[in-house]
């Protein structure tokens, strides 16, 4: 076959003529026939919806997704790039059923049909759903809902560091119960917006913060009620790592009683609520106070005691001394009698002294709470400010006149009766209108002429015209 093969083309280039195939025969490059396909497959199905269940999920190290989404009859492979990954709310899984939206292409290198997607839904729980029972499970395995990572609150902290919102009704609660039931606790307040894409870095910077600067004891995120949306920036993995890795105590105190969030979990204390996070911030710096009267009154009912029984040691030993070996006796007694009287009374002035300071203390720090107080301060800054609304006034009152001044002169300046001071006259018909050239006047008429200094009335006797100018001249 080969030998005449050759044979039967060396006789064509014998005879000086070579066979042509046919001119209507097209022949397709691969690469040119997969990329028109992919053309035309983009342009019939360039927006579409697809259902089905996820199957052999993968990711790439460049961000990628890639899956198999596939029913009862059929399977489509899909792609789902790095940009469009990292809008998800939720992480698509194995056997998750869902919705996807995006167009038909074909992966040229291998020719094979795929589904590039540009959005994710799962079908029926909702994406934030989804999201929060995966991230609780991640961080679980992680280890940060364990107990024996809580740290225990302060039993008597000096202050409280709280990331919230400024506007909201949230702080205005916390301080009203805090100032009731403790008022001497100090409060910081790191401003944070606690809804929207933001809010997780806000309260996560707001935690890291007060560790920084070390002057709180425990630190309290709060937030009111809300829906699922509202609370999610409480569902991110940023923010419970942040509070995981805080040095401080950190109460959680979103929502109602009956919401829970990923930072409930791995804070080491939840509130129910924001003014139940007060409560228990507060709960042993209220009992202060009964217990110093407790053991105040501990204290006197003991030394009380202890000196009845001195007393009536003294006595007896009084009576029974007859003898001079039971007076010398009797003395030696009396004296330890008197040094333990003179102990007790000194360890009870002590006791006493320091129990009457930090009830001065107290006394004082509840004094620089009083209304009164706030009030005389209020009111001085109220008449500060009077002072200053005044000096503003009188400033702004000057410089409208010095205004007024500027703009007469520049009025005067341009009124027709400036030029007066010139020299110049105005001359007015017997109607008072001003006579601007020699056509508006006839003779005999009378006419009256304006000066600086009063105003000359005439009759026209003769009227005289310019020639006019030749129009070439200037």
């Amino acid at each position: 076959m080969s030998a005449s093969g050759s044979s039967e083309k060396s006789g064509e280039r014998q005879l000086g003529f070579t066979f042509e195939q046919p001119a209507t025969r097209r022949v397709w490059k691969i690469g040119d026939l997969v990329c028109e396909m992919r053309l035309h497959v983009e342009r019939a199905y360039g927006d579409l919806w697809v259902e089905g269940e996820i199957s052999n999920l993968r990711g790439a190290p460049s961000g990628h997704v890639y899956f198999t989404l596939k029913d009862g009859e059929a399977q489509l492979p899909v792609v789902l790039f790095r940009r469009q990954t990292s809008l998800l709310r939720f992480k698509p899984a194995d056997g998750l059923h869902v919705l996807v939206r995006g167009k038909v292409s074909v992966y040229e290198p291998r020719g094979q049909l795929q589904l590039v997607a540009e959005f994710l839904e799962p079908v029926g729980a909702g994406s934030l759903q989804i999201a929060f029972e995966q991230l609780k499970a991640r961080l679980e395995a992680r280890g940060l809902f364990a107990p024996d990572r809580k740290k225990p609150l302060p039993a008597f902290p000096r202050c409280v560091g709280i990331v919230t919102s400024p506007a909201g009704a949230v702080i205005q609660d916390f301080l009203n119960i805090v100032r009731r039931r403790h008022a001497g606790l100090d409060v910081q307040l790191y401003p944070a917006v606690v809804q929207g894409d933001a809010a997780a870095a806000e309260v996560a910077a707001g935690i890291a913060f007060f560790n920084r600067a070390r002057d709180v004891d425990v630190v309290v995120i709060a937030r009111g009620g809300g829906s699922l949306e509202d609370l999610a920036p409480f569902n991110s993995e940023l923010l419970a790592d942040a509070i995981a890795e805080s040095e401080l105590p950190v109460i959680s105190a979103v929502g109602h009683e009956t919401d829970f969030t990923i930072a409930d979990f791995v804070a080491d204390l939840r509130a129910p609520t924001p003014s139940a996070a007060a409560e228990l911030v507060t709960a042993a710096l209220h009992n202060v106070a009964e217990r110093v009267r407790s053991l105040d009154q501990r204290t006197v009912r003991a030394l009380r005691y202890r000196l009845m029984q001195a007393r009536n040691v003294m006595a007896q030993v009084r009576v029974e001394s007859m003898l001079m070996r039971e007076r010398d006796q009797l003395r030696r007694r009396q004296q330890r009698v008197d040094d333990a009287g003179l102990r007790m009374e000194a360890q009870w002035r002590t006791r006493h002294r320091g129990l009457t300071g930090r009830l001065q203390e107290l006394s004082a720090r509840l004094q620089r709470q009083d209304v009164a107080w706030r009030v005389r301060t209020a009111k001085e800054r109220l008449g500060a400010l009077e002072t200053r609304l005044t000096r503003a006034e009188r400033e702004r009152l000057r410089g409208w006149r010095e205004r007024e001044a500027a703009l007469g002169r520049e009025l005067g300046a341009l009124s027709p009766l400036a030029v007066l001071q010139r020299g110049y006259t105005l001359v007015y018909d017997e109607r008072g209108a001003l006579i601007k050239q020699v056509e508006d006047v006839r003779e005999g008429q009378k006419i009256t002429t304006r000066l600086k200094s009063g105003r000359l009335h005439s009759r026209v006797s003769s009227i005289e015209r310019e020639p006019e100018r030749d129009s070439g001249e200037r």
